[in-house]
């Protein structure tokens, strides 16, 4: 589940990418940013079209829109196999958030945020920015880095991808937006755990492995093993404590919500729902998930979403 926002077997089918050979996103001809940001966020049949279905629905473009940026800043750092070529877009992205806040966005996400947020809205204030600037960079760790020596490294990528985007997230409807760091942060890490879980097998045909070092070495797995898809039973027990912590992890910020936000906060509840579901697949499936993506079934996604309540 993108997981964030994941957009499952529709990843990479959410329409053509406007991208130069420069690498600087731009928008050829002119485009409808809505429909932009829902084909790049939250395409039919994924995830994240059902869990923003929960959402209020007066919030749900300017929602879209978060994922969507969301979506590109993950493109262009890991879709991208020239690293210089990775941080030109990278570059690119930092100033045109700068530019979305200046009030002279370029881009058909930043048009989309702007025009369904401002800087009335509590995702787009100075604390807003902070959590996008966060997002921003936490992404560009993806540049430097495609391993983590230990639980705390990825713990700090963690949250700045996963914890930063549901803080902006969970600011959209909050009662308390001062306060929907407190609960946000540690479910968005837990989502963003959740999806790299789900994800291994693909980060790893991109040499990006999101399981520490230490960790490995603990089960006896390598590299390697997942690079080239070999499963054993110190892979399997490996994966088991992987399971477990995500599961952990998102039923401990789930239990963190505080009652008088949990209505309003029917998206993410809904992505965590989603993603313990897919957990349990991977569990069911004996964690095969080196060879394949392990996803629900549009129908199951839209009855847990809905059961959301």
């Amino acid at each position: 589940m993108a997981f964030f926002a994941q957009a499952d077997s529709s990843r990479h089918a959410s329409g053509e990418k406007h991208v130069k050979r420069t690498g600087h996103p731009t928008t050829p001809t002119p485009v409808n940013f809505d429909d932009y940001c829902q084909q790049k966020a939250a395409p039919d049949g994924s995830s994240t079209y059902y869990a923003l279905r929960r959402a209020p629905a007066a919030s749900q473009p300017l929602l879209t829109a978060l994922y969507a940026l969301r979506r590109e800043l993950e493109e262009t750092v890991k879709e991208t196999s020239d690293p210089t070529i990775g941080r030109t877009k990278h570059a690119w992205w930092q100033k045109e958030l700068a530019s979305l806040f200046g009030g002279e966005p370029s881009h058909p996400v930043t048009k989309a945020l702007a025009a369904h947020g401002g800087r009335s809205n509590a995702a787009l204030d100075d604390a807003g920015l902070a959590s996008l600037q966060t997002l921003v960079d936490g992404f560009g760790m993806d540049l430097d880095q495609a391993r983590y020596l230990d639980w705390p490294g990825l713990a700090r990528y963690l949250g700045q991808t996963g914890g930063a985007f549901a803080v902006a997230v969970a600011r959209v409807n909050a009662r308390d937006p001062a306060q929907a760091a407190v609960w946000a942060a540690s479910l968005g890490s837990a989502l963003m755990l959740a999806e790299r879980v789900l994800e291994l097998g693909d980060d790893a045909r991109h040499g990006r492995i999101y399981i520490p070092i230490d960790e490995l070495q603990r089960f006896g797995v390598t590299a390697a093993d997942l690079i080239n898809r070999k499963y054993s039973d110190d892979f399997t027990a490996l994966m088991r404590f992987q399971v477990e912590r995500a599961r952990k992890s998102l039923n401990d910020a789930l239990a963190a919500i505080p009652a008088s936000e949990r209505t309003g906060q029917r998206l993410l509840r809904a992505q965590a729902a989603l993603a313990l579901a897919a957990l349990d697949e991977v569990e069911r499936e004996n964690f095969q998930v080196l060879h394949q993506r392990i996803a629900l079934t549009p129908i199951r996604k839209l009855w847990i979403s809905w059961r959301t309540r």
